[in-house]
């Protein structure tokens, strides 16, 4: 039951930054996903609003989680290290990928290992991220997605749209049909409540005979050596005790020091990202199956991801990236994303996380137009349960993108986005406008020579009528008031 791929026969994560414009024009132009996607938001708004009656406790709820996110990125290559020890001790292997390759290669070599033919997932964004899925089917095995929402998108031969509901973009009738085509000896129903008993079922049957389980991971506490998972289904817990080998990927941020960080930072996931106060389970994962124990795997694998995080943890603003807890609040409350959904971006976290996320994973050469895709009026930031200033990244990556390249950028790909005659444009302005006598002689001459102004101006013009001079300056009027 491998899922079909694309169109075009590319997995659709990373997806040319250049087709940005037309992607996001297509999708502004499909009423049905606007009144989908704009429905969804405003219900999702609604709830994490009901969760939070108290202003006063939301704003101390998210002053403490934003410090224990700090303070674990500030200690994050001794933290890692004691993660890994006492991982090691509680009888967890832990492997280190620098990208996504060498994740994959590592995943492959214990599936080989094991002759692994069928592998059942729980949800991982970062496998999204890494193409896991595409990899292991070159491979001729088997990588199953048991999140109803993942598994709807895999039928369908899509990434996920939204980081917590993976398939909001689709209807009941859209998903009857996929599971009439793709799953045999379906027939078409869209009752709802038919449905997820037929995702349950061939769900259920996959679970028995998967040879190995593969999670992600919410929090990763040093302290103890535990990997917590958090999730609705039960299919996490699913993955993560029946087949004789779990494995569970995640990046290198998610750790924290002890497990009374994990609290707070789980109390404020669950409400911002779907309006629960809790969620349906709560997994902690110790270490394989031991002595009497009569569930779990005997083999538990961890897979520490970088992909480009440890350049953004090398610079001071740009660390702040990484203190996202993936709730998906930034999304829901984004007036560009409400609009377009999470496709028309192109990459596997959408968004504005993904605007900031995603140059750091893709480098800017690919994604340098994804920071352009905001207005940035706040929403994002005013909503992050642990404070990143999505805002003020977002101006500095369009910094970092149309700025001239240099010998020692902070970023890959730092001025892919560069355009000299822009820049000189610019500085030409610069000067003129700070200073009096050049500024003034340049509104007098635009005055006298509007009817020469262009009539396409660029972005402006697509959308807005072309920028003109006044016939006459404001100083001019003001004088002649005056006498």
């Amino acid at each position: 039951m491998n899922a079909p791929l694309p169109k075009d026969g590319q997995p659709m994560a990373f997806v040319s930054a250049q087709a940005l414009r037309a992607r996001m024009h297509e999708a502004v132009n499909d009423p049905h996903l606007r009144s989908s996607f704009r429905g969804a938001m405003d219900f999702l708004m609604a709830k994490r609003a009901a969760q939070f009656p108290d202003e006063g406790e939301l704003d101390s709820l998210r002053d403490l989680s934003e410090h224990i996110r700090q303070y674990s990125l500030s200690r994050l290559p001794d933290l890692l290290e004691q993660l890994e020890a006492n991982l090691t001790r509680n009888g967890v292997q832990v492997h280190w990928a620098e990208n996504a390759d060498e994740a994959n290669a590592i995943m492959l070599q214990i599936a080989q290992r094991h002759s692994a033919r069928s592998i059942v997932k729980g949800k991982s964004m970062v496998s999204e991220e890494i193409e896991f899925n595409h990899a292991m089917e070159a491979a001729g095995i088997e990588a199953l997605e048991s999140d109803m929402g993942e598994y709807i998108v895999q039928l369908a031969g899509e990434k996920p749209s939204h980081i917590i509901m993976p398939a909001i973009h689709k209807t009941k009738e859209q998903i009857a049909r996929l599971f009439a085509e793709h799953v045999p000896g379906v027939d078409y129903t869209d009752n709802v409540d038919a449905l997820i008993q037929i995702g349950r079922r061939v769900l259920r049957e996959k679970f028995e005979t998967a040879d190995i389980g593969l999670s992600g991971v919410n929090f990763a506490v040093a302290e103890t050596g535990t990997l917590c998972l958090v999730e609705n289904e039960g299919n996490g817990r699913m993955c993560t005790t029946v087949p004789k080998v779990h494995v569970a990927i995640t990046g290198i941020e998610k750790v924290v020091e002890k497990l009374e960080h994990v609290a707070p930072l789980y109390s404020i996931l669950t409400r911002s990202a779907t309006g629960q106060s809790i969620s349906t389970y709560f997994n902690m994962i110790s270490g394989p199956r031991r002595g009497e124990d009569k569930d779990g795997p005997t083999e538990v694998h961890l897979i520490l991801l970088d992909n480009g995080r440890s350049q953004a943890y090398g610079d001071d603003q740009l660390r702040k990236t990484l203190q996202c807890i993936r709730c998906g609040a930034c999304m829901n409350h984004c007036p560009v994303y409400t609009r377009i959904g999470g496709h028309a971006y192109g990459t596997t976290y959408p968004g504005p996380i993904g605007k900031i996320v995603s140059p750091h994973m893709m480098g800017l050469e690919a994604t340098h137009l994804l920071p352009t895709a905001s207005s940035l009026c706040g929403a994002c930031g005013e909503v992050c349960p642990v404070r990143i200033p999505i805002p003020e990244l977002l101006v500095r990556l369009r910094g970092e993108a149309q700025s001239a390249p240099h010998a020692d950028p902070a970023m890959r790909g730092q001025g892919a986005g560069h355009d000299s005659l822009l820049t000189t444009a610019w500085r030409l302005w610069a000067r003129v406008y700070s200073r009096p006598g050049s500024y003034r002689a340049f509104s007098w001459l635009a005055t006298r020579f509007r009817a020469l102004a262009p009539k396409d101006q660029k972005g402006w013009t697509a959308s807005r009528e072309p920028l003109l001079p006044a016939p006459r300056r404001l100083r001019d009027m003001v004088r002649e008031r005056r006498s």
